[in-house]
């Protein structure tokens, strides 16, 4: 009910400002263009799903060749011993345990192609265990809320615009990035866990925290002193090398055990086009009321009255140029990376406002959209606290971006 609520005040809220903004402004051309944005909105929506359909059609049939061989029984039990005690009503060792942590290890590459497709194969898998079909599971909301923490170990597009917008070393916000997508993720493990009452203070859950932090550790002293096209072309590279050869163990083993892997693949590639085809009226619907909002100004009002808060207050207000992008991004994906680029033209890549930005862009995740598009995907209608505790996350992850960039550049 918390997504209906907001998506209708996006609406209501952009007809009072637009109302305001015509008849104390005179400005006569707020509703047209709030009415060219909702269009180009939905036509947007569309087109990004549409243009999900190639991979998620390949990705689904990879994925029901890798349930036929038993790939994903295998990923399953390697992380029983964790996922048991963060999705407690899923069965141990099903299928969807593979599913997720596959998710999982393509958003910490920043392979959005890859853990997108997965990540929807995962709600599908975690559906068939939902006693209620239209209402969010405990453990459907733990997988979208960890979804939207977004953690990211290489945020690999973030970087390379640094280094196209002139950035002296487009990977110096490499560390900060990662330490405030880890506070995000963490944030939201603690906001879900309150929630269904889960006991995180578990050994497989410590050991998890030390081996990511290890893994953190290990990938700066491996690149912090690389050149920036060298840390691109490596975090590529390694990226690249995971998933294929994933997709490769898929298939030998799927040979191994004497599966047609092609007649499995094709059966499910006809999931991946319906999912697809699904998502859509939740896409645009969502996509929609975000730019009703953003085109008549709201969001400019929320950040200026944020930055007069902190002046009155007497707080150092340097971040507040960098803060749209922070709060866009729980919106969109596309407007929040516009904004840091134009963060970076306006004030310099390598300025604090610029740096921050990126390390916004970088700790956070598109909430709205992730909700949409994976509850639309299995038709899930109450989504219960999912959007409380993603936004948590996301509040969290915009506070730890603003602390971790004045302790690194200010």
């Amino acid at each position: 009910m918390a997504l209906n609520y907001i998506w209708i005040a996006f609406f209501v809220i952009a007809f009072i400002v637009a109302l305001i903004r015509l008849i104390f402004l005179h400005d006569t051309t707020v509703f047209s263009t709030l009415m060219t944005g909702m269009f180009d909105s939905a036509k947007t929506g569309a087109e990004i799903s549409l243009g999900l359909a190639g991979i998620m059609t390949f990705w689904m049939g990879i994925m029901r060749i890798g349930e036929k061989a038993g790939m994903i029984g295998i990923f399953a039990r390697a992380v029983d011993p964790l996922f048991s005690r963060l999705f407690p009503q899923v069965p141990r060792q099903h299928p969807a345990m593979g599913s997720i942590v596959m998710n999982f290890s393509a958003n910490m590459l920043g392979l959005d192609n890859a853990a997108t497709p997965v990540g929807l194969k995962a709600m599908k898998e975690l559906q068939e265990v939902n006693p209620t079909p239209d209402t969010a599971t405990n453990a459907q909301i733990m997988f979208l809320v960890l979804n939207t923490a977004g953690m990211t170990i290489i945020p690999t597009s973030v970087m390379a615009m640094r280094l196209a917008n002139g950035a002296s070393n487009p990977a110096d916000i490499f560390i900060p990035t990662v330490i405030g997508t880890f506070i995000s993720f963490i944030s939201g493990i603690i906001a879900v866990a309150l929630y269904q009452r889960i006991n995180l203070f578990n050994l497989p859950m410590l050991v998890f925290l030390g081996g990511f932090g290890l893994l953190m550790w290990g990938l700066y002293a491996w690149m912090h002193n690389m050149p920036p096209a060298e840390v691109a072309t490596y975090t590529g590279m390694l990226g690249g090398l995971v998933i294929f050869s994933i997709l490769v163990s898929f298939l030998v083993l799927g040979f191994v055990k004497k599966i047609n892997v092609y007649e499995v693949f094709i059966d499910g590639a006809k999931d991946g086009f319906s999912t697809v085809v699904s998502i859509i009226p939740y896409l645009v619907a969502i996509l929609v009321a975000i730019s009703a909002f953003r085109s008549t100004g709201c969001m400019d009002y929320i950040v200026n009255g944020i930055g007069s808060l902190f002046a009155w207050m007497g707080f150092n207000t340097d971040f507040v140029p960098a803060l749209p992008v922070g709060l866009m991004k729980t919106l969109s994906g596309g407007a929040a990376r516009g904004l840091m680029v134009d963060t970076m033209q306006h004030y310099g890549a390598d300025s604090f406002a610029g740096r921050l930005a990126c390390i916004m862009q970088g700790s956070t995740e598109t909430t709205f959209y992730i909700l949409a598009v994976y509850f639309g995907s299995v038709n899930i209608k109450n989504t219960r606290y999912a959007l409380t505790c993603g936004l948590i996350a996301d509040v969290v992850g915009v506070i730890a971006a603003v602390v971790l960039g004045y302790l690194f550049f200010h």
